[in-house]
């Protein structure tokens, strides 16, 4: 019972995570990008806090995967958020109920924990510089805490850059 338990528990965590969709240009040849800078002015509709957070997470990640950041790029990443606050899902639900025979009254009801939640969504675009043309985007549907701390804040962005990027280049 406990097994099947922690089971259920782990698959509803694995099912509230961020998701994340892709499309891109059919036509181009990913494999020609080594290098990428970010794009000259990003307005990300975030705080400049956040802008580096998600700038360190990139950087990272795309070096890990053995892209160049170069001043005479080949991609552009350009990137932003639309936000908005909303009450947490997560409820305690409690109830009366009695009756007997074929009658049966019942009272519930759910009072909301956890407190308010920031539902984003996040858009990365990578632009081929020569061309000045969108060749790749992945939008990313998440959410964290209203108060999440800087280090909460963080490990966000680096979750859902680490699910966009597994989604680039695009399986043919």
């Amino acid at each position: 019972m406990k097994y099947i338990l922690l089971l259920l528990v782990s698959s509803l965590l694995v099912a509230c995570g961020t998701t994340v969709g892709v499309d891109y240009d059919k036509k181009t040849d990913f494999s020609q990008y080594t290098t990428y800078n970010f794009y000259p002015s990003i307005d990300s509709g975030l705080n400049d806090l956040d802008d580096k957070r998600i700038q360190q997470a990139t950087d990272s990640l795309l070096q890990e995967r053995g892209f160049i950041k170069s001043e005479t790029p080949q991609l552009y990443v350009n990137f932003f958020a639309r936000e908005s606050i909303s009450n947490s899902r997560n409820t305690l639900g409690i109830g009366i109920g009695g009756g007997g025979g074929t009658v049966g009254v019942g009272v519930s009801g759910g009072i909301p924990i956890g407190g308010r939640v920031v539902n984003q969504q996040f858009t990365m675009d990578f632009i081929d510089v020569a061309k000045d043309d969108l060749v790749w985007q992945a939008v990313a549907d998440g959410e964290y805490k209203e108060k999440a701390s800087p280090a909460q804040k963080e490990a966000h962005y680096w979750s859902v850059i680490a699910k966009i990027l597994k989604k680039y280049p695009p399986k043919k």
